[in-house]
């Protein structure tokens, strides 16, 4: 299963995106999803962001792997560690 995120994201869409991503994933059973992340800025917002979607999608059984992450980002989420959490 495939689904995008675009930004830029604020704080104050956190909720209301793990809404939706756990909709969808509810939806469509588990297993590995591909999130398209071409359209978000490489900030700590996304990041956690990412990290919070990535919990609510193993709480499905799932799990969320990068697709079109920028240099920029894979770089960020290594530098705060969370390079296995968040595999691109």
């Amino acid at each position: 299963m495939d689904f995008a995120i675009w930004g830029p994201i604020c704080r104050d869409d956190l909720p209301g995106l793990c809404d939706r991503v756990c909709a969808l994933l509810s939806a469509n059973g588990s297993g590995d999803v591909r999130c398209d992340v071409a359209g978000v800025d490489a900030d700590a917002v996304t990041i956690d962001a990412l990290a919070r979607l990535q919990l609510a999608a193993r709480r499905q059984g799932c799990r969320i792997h990068l697709r079109n992450a920028s240099s920029d980002l894979l770089e960020l989420v290594a530098f705060m560690g969370l390079r296995d959490v968040l595999p691109g």
